[in-house]
């Protein structure tokens, strides 16, 4: 692994020094492929446009970031920017000089990358359900049609991950490998679901019952090898030891933060398109309108950039597991429940003054 990880920080220096100019560029796609803009900005837009596509969004969000954590506490996948602070192979204590930034120090194991892993299942999804609607054109005319299209979609959608996977380069939080490593892991997670129909009629109890199987597995298994004597937080103190500035660090990128996140919208969902709100509104005869679809999309953006500005309390841990948990439940209730009752009301009321 010395090998792979010392080529892997020539690679890294040379982006630093020979791409500067591109910085805000390659930080801008770091935020791109953030697995937490898959709820606040993807999902959202997918849902109102298509209730199946959005829904398989969530599930191959949270079950491919599942995956993901449990990687990384099998693999123990250094970080660049400590990994050559600690490693022994430079002589003489000459270790390479790599640059942080803000969005560097990531406290949790590096491989593979959840930034790839993330963007790459979700833009999957997104992929192929636009591929979909292509693909049911006959004539030929519509077959170079849907040709053309397949090529330029998926032109696109290795455009953005590799440019992801040089910004997470970049910015000394993964080596080369791991981000690479991500980007496939995440496809095949995405292609699983294409081939899971049941996840559209589950059942609240189903996603209580899926919530619980994957908290309790990470929860055992973190606990077994503890006992093992075998710490699999043991990232977090390196990341604290060598970011370059401590306020860098955030206690959001822990390995149990990530999980409590991404359980919090999967119930959160379940919840939503269990509701009698979504049975009302979505399923009603507002849902096949234009305009409400529109007017859910808008609704739900704008209602999700006000959960931004709420500031979950860092100092007691458990306390923000449990409050982080709960934001997350809210942000699909909102999309799926909420705002598209809200609406449904909103032009009742209009069509009934109208009448």
């Amino acid at each position: 692994m010395d090998l792979l990880h010392s080529n892997g920080v020539l690679i890294i220096q040379h982006l630093q020094r020979d791409y500067r100019a591109y910085q805000d560029f390659l930080n801008f796609m770091s935020h791109v492929g953030d697995p937490r803009n898959i709820f606040s900005v993807y999902f959202p837009l997918w849902f109102q446009l298509n209730q199946v596509v959005g829904t398989k969004m969530i599930w191959v969000a949270v079950i491919g970031d599942w995956f993901n954590l449990i990687f990384k506490w099998i693999l123990f996948g250094h970080r660049p920017y400590w990994w050559v602070q600690e490693t022994m192979i430079y002589p003489n204590q000459s270790s390479p000089c790599l640059e942080q930034f803000p969005i560097t120090c990531e406290t949790g194991p590096g491989s593979p990358s959840g930034h790839a892993m993330g963007s790459s299942c979700v833009w999957y999804v997104m992929v192929t359900a636009a591929l979909s609607y292509t693909v049911r054109w006959k004539d030929k005319s519509a077959v170079t049609l849907h040709r053309l299209t397949w090529s330029f979609l998926w032109s696109i959608f290795w455009i953005i991950q590799i440019s992801v996977c040089i910004s997470r380069v970049f910015i000394a939080t993964h080596f080369p490998h791991q981000v690479v490593l991500g980007v496939f892991a995440g496809i095949l997670v995405a292609e699983a679901f294409e081939h899971t129909p049941a996840i559209q009629t589950a059942s609240l109890r189903m996603y209580i019952k899926t919530n619980l199987f994957l908290f309790i597995f990470a929860l055992g298994f973190y606990l077994s090898l503890k006992l093992l004597d075998i710490d699999l937080l043991w990232s977090v103190p390196k990341a604290k030891k060598w970011c370059a500035n401590p306020d860098w660090i955030n206690i959001d990128t822990t390995p149990f933060a990530g999980l409590v996140r991404n359980l919090g919208a999967l119930f959160g969902l379940g919840l939503g398109i269990n509701s009698e709100m979504f049975i009302t509104s979505c399923k009603g005869k507002n849902s096949c309108k234009i305009s409400f679809r529109i007017l859910c999309i808008a609704a739900s953006l704008a209602t999700l950039q006000l959960y931004n500005f709420v500031k979950i309390p860092t100092h007691t841990e458990y306390l923000f597991y449990i409050l982080s948990f709960c934001k997350s439940a809210a942000m699909p209730l909102t999309v799926v429940a909420l705002v598209p009752y809200c609406v449904h009301l909103l032009m009742r009321t209009t069509e009934k003054k109208l009448n």
